[in-house]
């Protein structure tokens, strides 16, 4: 271990993987260790029996929910959007070769205290029975504009600079109502909170074609994608791939302490009585609690069922949205569930999560408009965890910190997240334009 590195890397969380595998590629030397003796992290990916060990403090799960290690319960679940950064990502660094994926079924929004499909394009608005007759035509009218707009294109433009004009001022000239614009807000466009509507147009637009893109890739009835065994074959992945580059990775190694110089610059990484020197260190926030500010909480509950959530149309992988303001509350909550289509639970049974930002210390109160969803459930697990951010100047100190994980159910924030951080430690753009097709092997598996 005493050898000299580019970049060390703590922590084999998705993020943390996924910065690994990109600066392997690269071409630096990397080192990659981890406190725990599994992959994962915080993004880890639990078996029944370890699932009941972290929540209810014994290893013996009742027989009737089945076999421990057909279950693969993803602790941070997130669903990727198929023609998304984190899909492009996957493809530039040919980590697809490693992973199987297959469509998720449905993506659902709650309004007015029922479930609806998300509808995505003008001919899904004029079906919807999420707007009345009038409503049906002005949203159609605004999706043909979204769809038809051309960065390149100012005919396509009518009249509007997006990059100066506002979202809501946009929505204002198709009249659109309230809840249109809450559910295409939240629900289309994944915005975590209506800052958007006073921000540019351009970035709600892109991320409007960006769902319906995805959504007509698979023809299925999400834009989203979801690997086979669930997120926990991701970081192994990108494990692979580092190795195929050179990188080393180290698991279980105790401490893990990063070393300062007198300047106050990270210089190395001692485990074991062992220093391991580094330009640059890479870690999720545990490593380094001190570089790191808690920013809020998650509350969440987990639920194992032997059904699919009712009125999602039978689907057996589903994400539903349900915005702040249908609850009144300051965060969006989300519902995630898969089953054993994905390979990461026994025939028949169901795993749903229901997450949000937490704004009290009772998540199973908090939660309860999520889980009312659901139907009968066999087994039911809660959680609080904190969020940080990192608070250093990794100019001055050499530490690139990523973000906790939030409670959304996609990836468009975590990829940010990532491409944030590549972009600070290379001092250069991360290129993503790829030939989607690339993930055709996905696309079989999602048929």
């Amino acid at each position: 271990m005493d050898e000299e590195y580019d970049v060390i890397v703590l922590g084999t969380g998705l993020k943390e993987c996924i910065i690994s595998g990109l600066l392997s590629v690269d071409g630096l030397k990397v080192l990659h260790m981890d406190r725990n003796d599994y992959y994962g992290g915080e993004s880890s990916s639990l078996n029944l029996i370890k699932l009941w060990k972290r929540f209810k403090g014994n290893d013996t799960p009742p027989e009737h929910l089945g076999i421990s290690k057909e279950y693969n319960v993803d602790m941070i679940p997130k669903f990727m959007m198929a023609n998304g950064a984190l899909v492009r990502v996957l493809i530039h660094t040919s980590v697809t070769k490693y992973l199987n994926f297959k469509a998720v079924d449905g993506s659902f929004v709650y309004n007015n205290g029922k479930i609806h499909k998300v509808p995505a394009t003008d001919v899904e608005a004029l079906k919807s029975n999420l707007m009345g007759l009038f409503e049906k035509r002005r949203a159609r009218k605004f999706f043909i504009y979204v769809q038809d707009y051309e960065e390149e294109d100012p005919k396509s433009h009518e009249g509007l600079d997006l990059t100066k004009v506002t979202t809501r001022e946009v929505i204002s000239k198709y009249g659109l109502e309230d809840d249109t614009v809450d559910f295409i807000g939240h629900a289309l466009a994944l915005h975590r909170d209506d800052s958007y509507l006073d921000e540019p147009a351009i970035d709600t637009v892109k991320r409007m074609k960006l769902y319906a893109e995805s959504l007509a890739r698979f023809q299925g009835g999400s834009p989203y994608i979801y690997p086979l065994y669930g997120l926990g074959e991701l970081p192994q992945a990108f494990a692979r791939l580092s190795a195929v580059y050179g990188g080393t990775y180290m698991l279980n190694k105790p401490e893990c302490k990063v070393e300062f110089d007198e300047s106050g610059k990270a210089y190395g990484v001692t485990s074991e009585g062992e220093t391991a020197k580094c330009k640059k260190v890479v870690c999720d926030p545990s490593y380094l609690p001190e570089k790191v500010k808690k920013v809020g909480r998650v509350a969440r509950a987990i639920c194992i069922m032997k059904h699919p959530i009712p009125d999602t149309k039978d689907s057996h992988s589903v994400q539903i949205i349900l915005p702040k303001k249908q609850l009144k509350r300051k965060s969006d909550m989300y519902v995630f569930c898969c089953s054993y289509a994905h390979n990461v639970a026994p025939k028949g049974k169901f795993i749903a999560f229901v997450s949000t930002e937490a704004e009290t210390d009772k998540p199973e109160i908090e939660l309860k408009p999520g889980i009312d969803l659901l139907g009968p459930v066999e087994e039911t697990f809660f959680d609080i965890y904190d969020r940080y951010e990192p608070i250093n100047n990794p100019e001055e100190d050499c530490c690139f910190l990523t973000n906790s994980y939030d409670a959304s159910t996609h990836f468009e924030t975590t990829v940010k997240d990532v491409l944030s951080l590549y972009n600070k430690i290379t001092g250069k753009e991360l290129d993503l334009s790829v030939d989607l097709n690339a993930a055709s092997a996905a696309e079989q598996e999602a048929a």
